[in-house]
């Protein structure tokens, strides 16, 4: 399987080279020179598999010419045999149509493992038995910082630094990142928002200096390997509600779009997927681009869904290639006049491309808190605000009754645990296998919100080895 930029211009990799790049060198953010497809009979076959052979079929043809289907069963047991339950990601029913799909199962209680632990073990698996070093540099609204080092902490060959907004990552989450003391990991708070650190990661990438000094790789999901692995629970979720003879409906709740980015690829797969509702708080570029076709960044609210407190949809990017027609100069120019004016509108004819498969919806905090009050009280689920924010989404879809509603529940309810009762009474206890998180030394570098500096930080540390 060959990788293409989005911008057109940067070289075609293949799997390994593309995992380990992360973001393309023209800016750009690789996928698949074609995607590939899977029938009705193959599809119908996944029935009965547990989740380690389903990722194995479903991403096969991503890593062809690079693993053998062998070695990428080892690299999933390996991945997933830390998952707390034998299903990895399962299924619960909360009503006679919507189903939550829990993702929150790995190390760290949030989706980003299921993607972050087999990207530990395909970056170890292709640094293994070289002299090359790699430096990973990722921003993180909450969650994908503490899957990442997870998934990394005291790997041979790699260093990682990873920042967070001070202030807007709730304790568990920063807990989560700061306590993890092995020496290749350093954590750095900075003064601005997710899409500020977002923003740095991304100008370091095209930061000449700093790749001649340092080899850069991305965690974050403008990694394609996060995505990809992603895909394989839709699977896994829908054909244990009918798939390929019933089609499935998902509610995702996102910022990035690189999760809701994962259905649409397995709907490109052949998945029969009904609708993928994107589901967004009040910081809403998402629902506004799809809905009117104004994709503009304003500025960020914070809200009790700190992982979605963004304005700069990366992922999205990858959806707009699509719909171009996999035009890399016509994305190279749209994103360069969003650059420019943070601000860019998207032509109706591929706005009515999303259209066919997309819907959204903009949840605020009184809908997000009863959302989570009726799982609780109807469903007996107990359910982060984050995943409540799909719930509602979910609820308001007007779909056919005989399609069911898959919400993507994305982190245990204890990794907000004062969302979680103000909204419903309840406090969430850690799960035991967090341990004594409270009681353990932090250490964090805080930095001022200026690029210069932190990229100045990173080159030093990187330097000492």
């Amino acid at each position: 399987m060959d990788y293409i930029s989005t911008r057109g211009s940067a070289p075609t990799l293949d799997f390994r080279a593309a995992t380990l790049a992360g973001l393309a060198s023209d800016g750009g953010l690789y996928v698949p020179a074609a995607w590939p497809r899977l029938g009705t009979d193959d599809i119908r076959a996944l029935a009965g598999l547990d989740y380690v052979e389903t990722a194995v079929r479903i991403m096969a043809p991503f890593v062809a010419g690079v693993l053998s289907e062998d070695e990428l069963r080892a690299l999933c047991r390996a991945a997933y045999g830390r998952f707390s339950h034998d299903a990895v990601t399962p299924l619960v029913q909360l009503d006679h149509r919507h189903w939550l799909l829990e993702l929150f199962h790995g190390p760290t209680l949030a989706f980003k493992d299921v993607a972050l632990q087999l990207l530990g073990q395909l970056f170890e698996t292709f640094l293994a038995g070289g002299d090359r070093d790699i430096t990973i540099v990722g921003a993180t609204s909450g969650d994908t910082g503490s899957a990442a080092i997870e998934a990394v902490a005291g790997r041979e060959h790699i260093r990682i630094f990873m920042l967070h907004p001070e202030g807007r990552v709730s304790d568990v989450q920063r807990r989560q990142m700061t306590t993890v003391l092995a020496p290749n990991v350093h954590n750095i708070a900075i003064d601005g928002s997710f899409d500020d650190a977002q923003a740095m990661v991304k100008r370091l990438f095209g930061d000449e200096e700093a790749r001649n000094r340092v080899t850069l790789s991305a965690v974050n999901s403008i990694n394609w390997a996060r995505l990809m692995a992603q895909i394989v629970y839709y699977f896994y979720a829908g054909v244990r509600l009918g798939a390929p003879d019933r089609e499935i409906a998902f509610s995702v709740p996102t910022g990035n779009f690189g999760d809701v980015f994962a259905g649409y690829v397995a709907a490109q797969m052949g998945l029969p997927v009904a609708k993928l509702v994107v589901a967004t708080n009040v910081n809403d570029i998402l629902h506004r681009a799809l809905t009117r076709g104004d994709y503009s960044a304003g500025h960020v609210t914070p809200t009790a869904t700190p992982s979605m407190d963004i304005q700069v949809s990366s992922n999205f990017e990858r959806l707009l290639f699509d719909l171009s027609g996999r035009d890399g100069g016509a994305i190279r120019r749209m994103m360069a006049e969003f650059d420019a004016s943070r601000a860019m509108s998207i032509p109706e004819d591929m706005l009515a491309g999303a259209r066919r498969l997309f819907s959204s919806a903009r949840i605020d905090g009184d809908e997000m808190a009863l959302a989570l009050r009726w799982a609780q009280e109807r469903g007996g689920q107990l359910i982060d605000p984050h995943s409540a924010v799909g719930l509602a989404a979910a609820r308001a879809l007007e779909i056919d009754a005989d399609v069911p509603v898959v919400t993507l529940a994305t982190a245990h309810p204890a990794k907000f645990p004062d969302a979680v009762e103000r909204a419903s009474g309840v406090r969430p206890p850690l799960p035991a296998r967090l341990g004594n998180l409270f009681d353990r030394e932090e250490r964090y570098e805080k930095l001022p919100g200026d690029y210069d500096a932190v990229k100045a930080y990173i080159l030093a540390e990187a330097a000492r080895g």
